[in-house]
């Protein structure tokens, strides 16, 4: 116990072994899915050639990456972050590249893609961009990530929909249905009053709960099994399954730019580095944030380790074919659950190795049974709003369009791009040019490009 406290700093961070134990628990539950969704979504394209990629190589290569990655951040970045692949990232590969060049090189792109966030990172640019943020920003990106993954919770679990007339709506049909939703429901209404009770392991004990009555009640009851999602909670033929490392080490650096062409090619690269810089910087800064790891100016401990790690995740996911990998938002989960050191981590990346033996019984757990897990923390998370001066416009406005569009465009990086563009726009037009820093300017064109990408690729065709 005295070498864990003191390589995790356990006792610097007033947590134990206990709470990291769950924490990690709690963060594998809640992320557990992507081993099986991401499979689904990048043997759901084709290449150039026509290929698609095996379902079962992709689940070892998607568990793999994961656990590896966090497994390092771990021990090197010391942070309670899960890592696997990415979503949206995933997408950006398999109907961005993959159509344009063969998997091989789409991956490269990949590698190329985690290359470049250690190259920034190394230098410690991406640390400068990070500081650079206001601290106004850096609360508001916590809210907005508490309100979106408490929407990818409420999605996922079929609480809401999308709707006939509207863009969203209660329910698949405007109204609440089904023994999925029912289960969710049980789920979260368990989860909150255990939390409020202050009940140990709160998030963790609903989550195993709710996963077994789902599993007795999609035994009983006849249920279509897409209502579910994903994952159908039923027992599995087998609790073992063999791992599959088919898809190890095919990747291909430079080839994208060949078949594809330079132009294609480096959109790609461009899209696939800000979005995991964008993504992985919010995921960090706001769950850091909720679990009480960062300091009076919003700086996070060991930024730079953490910053690396993630880049080498990004190209630990080329290597293995399982598209890059990144912080996880849902390691929120864990912080939740008391998780604030590496130590957490160590566990989460155990399981996750487990996994790949054990793919069957990761299976278990429904969306119904972990998004309740989304859905509290994404409350507890919105108390960082009381930190952002509403009072003051050129502040009140940016972190108004950083938290709206996390959740209403479904991505980290558009909610960060808006309110780094408008903060600059604003504090310019008020004249106030010494309180934006350099770096902002640069920033700003950066995202300026980012939401104009489209138009640029017309522009030079």
């Amino acid at each position: 116990m005295a070498v864990l406290d003191r390589f995790f700093e356990l006792s610097g961070r007033s947590t134990t072994v206990g709470r990291e134990v769950r924490g990690g628990v709690t963060t594998f539950m809640a992320m557990a899915y992507i081993i099986l969704l991401n499979p689904i979504i990048l043997a759901g394209a084709r290449d150039i050639t026509g290929a698609r990629l095996s379902i079962v190589q992709l689940t070892t290569s998607t568990a793999l990456a994961a656990a590896v990655s966090t497994l390092l951040m771990a021990f090197i970045g010391n942070a309670p972050f899960g890592l696997a692949a990415g979503l949206g990232l995933n997408a950006v590969v398999a109907y961005q590249a993959a159509p344009f060049m063969t998997w091989a090189q789409a991956m490269g792109l990949v590698v190329l893609e985690g290359l470049a966030i250690i190259i920034l990172a190394v230098t410690g640019l991406r640390t400068l961009i990070m500081n650079a943020i206001p601290l106004a920003l850096k609360h508001a990106i916590s809210v907005g990530i508490g309100l979106f993954i408490a929407l990818i919770g409420l999605v996922d679990a079929g609480f809401v929909a999308p709707g006939s007339g509207t863009p969203v709506q209660l329910g698949a049909t405007g109204h609440l249905s089904g023994w999925p939703v029912t289960v969710f429901c049980f789920g979260l209404l368990l989860m909150i009053v255990l939390y409020v009770r202050r009940t140990p392991a709160a998030i963790l004990i609903s989550i195993a709960v709710t996963a077994v009555l789902a599993v007795v009640v999609n035994s009983l009851a006849t249920i279509d099994p897409k209502t579910w999602g994903v994952v159908v909670p039923r027992m599995p033929a087998s609790l073992v399954a063999a791992p599959d490392f088919g898809l190890v080490g095919r990747f291909d650096v430079f080839g994208g730019f060949v078949s594809a062409g330079a132009l294609t090619a480096s959109v790609v690269l461009f899209t696939l580095v800000l979005s995991g810089f964008f993504d992985a910087m919010g995921t960090i800064i706001g769950v850091s944030d909720e679990a009480g790891l960062v300091d009076e100016q919003g700086r996070v401990p060991r930024l730079g380790a953490i910053l690396t790690v993630d880049g080498v995740a990004g190209m630990v996911g080329g290597t293995v074919s399982a598209s890059a990998n990144t912080v996880f938002v849902e390691s929120a989960a864990g912080v939740g659950e008391g998780a604030r050191t590496g130590l957490a981590s160590v566990v989460t990346g155990a399981l996750l190795g487990l996994a790949l033996l054990f793919t069957p019984l990761a299976g278990m757990v429904p969306a119904a049974a972990a998004a309740p897990a989304l859905v509290l923390v994404g409350a507890l998370m919105m108390t960082q709003s009381r930190n952002v001066p509403w009072g003051d416009p050129e502040l009140a406005v940016p972190a108004f369009l950083t938290i709206a569009l996390m959740p209403f465009t479904y991505s980290i990086t558009n909610g960060v791009g808006a309110g780094v563009i408008s903060y600059t726009l604003l504090k310019a037009a008020r004249g106030k040019f010494h309180e934006i820093p350099w770096l902002l300017w640069v920033v700003s064109l950066i995202f300026v490009a980012y939401f104009g990408i489209t138009a640029l690729e017309e522009l030079f065709a």
